[in-house]
């Protein structure tokens, strides 16, 4: 049976979601993040995750755990966010690179807009209206409606974040999944068993600070290892290896071909999939050193500091929203064997 439930989880009030093995909960109030995905059956979990975590844990570093969605995501130098219809100074709050880092949205309280069950599958809606009444809005005076539906099946997890320009002015817009995968995400298993492959095309040159030099480079055989799923994604430091995203993984048993990433445990031969919209024009991989039990494939529709680059927005993936208009982004996670 499938089922939707309100529930309170160490004091943060979540959506159960329960469908076939799989069993999903939806923080609305930490962001609208998923702060658990597990394939009960397999005994697998997706995402980064601890029995003991509170509300308190997760709101005082909102990037490292579950799936939490990043808008403005990544660095914006010197604070300076320039638009087609104007230029924004946002608070530098990274200032080992004099940035400013990740935006707001990850870090609200989202209400409950939805949520159900039927014979196929279980859901929820959750919204979170951006206007003056945010303490950010001073420095970012546009309006949104963003919406978060994830539905729960036999299919997997599927998100799908619908933003709506509420404003005059032009909504920039780049977002990112700060993804943060278990590892090792299947019980009893060991880290050093993980592989993950990544279709990457060319690597995006960072610079001291991890802004783009805005050269596009080739791999070499240390990238080409996500290419060809040789990669082990921890007990290493991986620091911020960011690609354009290419093609897609074949996967086996008629799974047909994946639009994102897979992982691997080699111990078992259980897989994760990751998929992404097309919306998602590049990767960043990211552990925080490698050994603190998780990895961080993060999606991204625009390059770090996409608006302020001098390349065509055709190759940072960058775009502005119109008064009035929306725009979408789909995402799902899926296990086999």
């Amino acid at each position: 049976m499938n089922k939707s439930q309100m529930i309170n989880f160490n004091d943060i009030k979540c959506v159960r979601l329960e469908s076939g093995r799989y069993t999903a909960l939806i923080a609305y109030e930490l962001g609208s993040n998923c702060i658990r995905l597990r394939d009960n059956v397999n005994e697998i979990d997706f995402l980064r995750f601890d029995e003991d975590n509170t509300h308190e844990i997760l709101a005082a570093s909102a990037e490292v755990w579950g799936f939490p969605t990043l808008y403005l995501p990544n660095r914006f130098a010197d604070g300076v966010l320039t638009v087609s219809d104007g230029v924004y100074n946002l608070p530098v709050n990274a200032a080992d690179c004099n940035c400013h880092l990740h935006g707001f949205l990850h870090k609200r309280a989202h209400k409950v807009a939805e949520q159900g069950a039927d014979n196929n599958c279980a859901w929820v809606k959750t919204e979170y209206i951006y206007d003056d009444k945010d303490e950010f809005y001073r420095y970012f005076p546009v309006s949104f409606h963003v919406e978060y539906t994830y539905t729960l099946s036999e299919c997997g997890l599927e998100q799908t974040i619908r933003f709506t320009n509420l404003s005059t002015k032009m909504l920039p817009m780049t977002l990112c999944a700060h993804t943060a995968m278990k590892s090792p995400f299947v019980d009893g298993a060991k880290e050093s068993d993980i592989r993950i492959t990544v279709p990457i095309g060319k690597k995006c040159e960072l610079n001291e600070r991890c802004l783009p030099t805005e050269r596009l480079k080739g791999l070499v055989m240390y990238d080409i290892e996500y290419r060809t799923g040789n990669k082990c994604p921890v007990l290493q430091n991986i620091s911020n290896d960011m690609y354009t995203a290419e093609g897609k993984i074949k996967l086996d048993g008629g799974h047909g071909a994946l639009r994102g990433v897979m992982a691997e445990d080699l111990g078992s031969g259980k897989k994760i999939c990751y998929e992404v919209s097309e919306e998602y024009k590049f990767w960043i991989i990211w552990n925080d050193g490698g050994f603190k039990g998780y990895f961080c494939p993060e999606p991204m529709t625009a390059m770090i500091d996409a608006p302020n680059l001098s390349l065509p927005n055709e190759v940072t993936g960058y775009c502005e929203i119109k008064p009035g208009e929306k725009y979408e982004t789909h995402q799902r996670f899926f296990s086999f064997v």
